[in-house]
C-alpha cells in the first residue's frame, strides 16, 4: 500500500481533488498514481462506436497529461505514475483499491438516480465497496480556518472505531486538532432523553476515543455530544473543517444500501472533503456475509489493460488479464 490513487475524470477534472491527493501523497511519503478509465463501447462493431472510443481515449490521455503537469507544478519532487485503463471507471478503481493506501475522487454531484444506477457513477460504488479509505472531494478543505480541525463521527460501532483510527492519524499528519462528535438523535420516548442517557453516551464516546492520546500525543482531542439528525449535525460541525471522517457500515444488495444512511447522506451534504473508512479487511471478511459472498464468487469484471502512459512503483501483478497463455507485463511496466 505505497500509493495514493486519484481517479481522473476526463470530462471534468476536479482540481481540489487533484490538489488534495498530491498534498496527501507528500504528507505520507507515497507515490501518487493518476488513473483514468475509458468505458467500453456498447457496440464495438459499429463505426461510430469505434470513433467514439478513439475520441474517449484521446480525451483521457489529454486529461492525464494535464493532471500530471499540474501536480508537478505543485510538488516537483513528488513521485508520480499515470495509467490509462480500459473499463468501467468504478470497477477499475475498485480493483485497485485493495492495494491502495487512500483512494481520492472528485464529485460531479450527479442526481440521485444517476448516482446510484448509471455507468458513470463512481462515488457511490467506491464509498460503499472499496477496500481502502475513500476521499470524496465535493468541496475544498478549509485551510484558512484556525485552528485546523479534522472532524470524526463516532457512534461506538466497529466501523466508527476504524474511522477514529484513521482520523487521529490524519490530524497528526495535518498538525490539526481532532473533534470527535457523537450525534444523539431525538427519541419519541421521553425516558430516552434524560441525563442518564447523556451520561451513558459520554462514557461510550470516551471509550471510543481511549488510546488516541497515547498513540498521537501531539493531537488535541475534543469530545462532543450533539442532538439531532446525524447527517445534518455532522455537516454543520464540519463547515470549517479540513475533512470529515466517518465509518462505513450497512448491509444490502446494491451499493447505496451497503454504504449506510449517514455516510450516503453526507456524500450530498458534506461541506468539506468526506473520508469514508471501511473495517480492516480481516474483520470484514470474517464478519460480513456480503464479503463472504464476494469472496466465493470471485472477480469476473476485471478491466482490460491499456498501454501505460507513465512510470512509477508498481505493486506485484495479481494475475494475467487476457487470453490464456499470454505473457504478463514486462518488468517495470505500468500495464495491468
Amino acid at each position: 500500500m505505497n500509493e495514493i490513487v486519484l481517479g481522473v475524470d476526463p470530462r471534468e477534472q476536479s482540481v481540489p481533488a487533484l490538489v488534495w491527493a498530491a498534498d496527501e501523497a507528500v504528507r505520507r511519503g507515497l507515490v501518487l498514481r493518476l488513473v483514468v478509465a475509458v468505458p467500453p463501447a456498447h457496440d464495438a462493431l459499429r463505426y461510430d462506436a469505434i470513433a467514439h472510443q478513439s475520441a474517449l481515449r484521446t480525451r483521457a490521455e489529454a486529461a492525464l497529461a494535464n493532471a500530471e503537469d499540474l501536480v508537478r507544478e505543485l510538488h516537483n519532487g513528488l513521485r508520480i505514475a499515470t495509467e490509462r485503463v480500459n473499463g468501467v471507471p468504478a470497477v477499475v478503481l475498485l480493483d485497485m483499491a485493495e492495494h491502495t493506501a487512500v483512494l481520492v475522487v472528485g464529485s460531479r454531484r450527479l442526481g440521485r438516480p444517476a448516482e446510484m444506477f448509471s455507468e458513470s457513477s463512481v462515488v457511490a460504488p467506491l464509498t460503499a465497496r472499496a477496500d481502502c479509505p475513500v476521499v470524496v472531494i465535493r468541496a475544498p478543505e478549509h485551510t484558512t480556518v484556525h485552528p485546523p480541525t479534522v472532524v470524526v463521527g463516532v457512534d461506538g460501532s466497529e466501523s466508527s472505531q476504524a474511522a477514529v483510527t484513521f482520523a487521529v492519524e490524519e490530524a497528526s499528519l495535518r498538525q490539526a486538532r481532532l473533534r470527535a462528535v457523537w450525534v444523539w438523535p431525538r427519541s419519541v420516548l421521553a425516558h430516552d432523553d434524560g441525563e442518564e442517557g447523556l451520561t451513558e453516551r459520554r462514557r461510550l464516546l470516551a471509550e471510543s476515543m481511549a488510546g488516541s492520546a497515547e498513540r498521537y500525543p501531539d493531537v488535541a482531542v475534543s469530545e462532543e455530544i450533539l442532538r439531532g439528525h446525524p447527517v445534518e449535525q455532522l455537516a454543520l460541525t464540519s463547515q470549517e473543517a479540513l475533512s470529515l471522517v466517518v465509518g462505513r457500515r450497512g448491509r444490502g444488495g446494491y451499493s447505496g444500501m451497503r454504504l449506510g444512511s449517514t455516510a450516503h447522506g453526507l456524500l450530498r451534504r458534506a461541506p468539506c472533503p468526506l473520508i469514508t473508512v471501511p473495517l480492516p479487511q480481516c474483520e470484514r471478511r470474517t464478519g460480513d456475509p456480503a464479503w463472504a459472498d464476494r469472496s466465493r464468487s470471485g472477480r469476473t469484471d476485471r478491466p482490460v489493460p491499456a498501454a501505460p502512459l507513465g512510470t512509477g512503483a508498481r505493486r506485484p501483478p495479481r494475475g494475467t488479464v487476457g487470453r490464456e497463455g499470454a505473457p504478463g507485463p514486462s518488468e517495470g511496466s505500468a500495464e495491468r
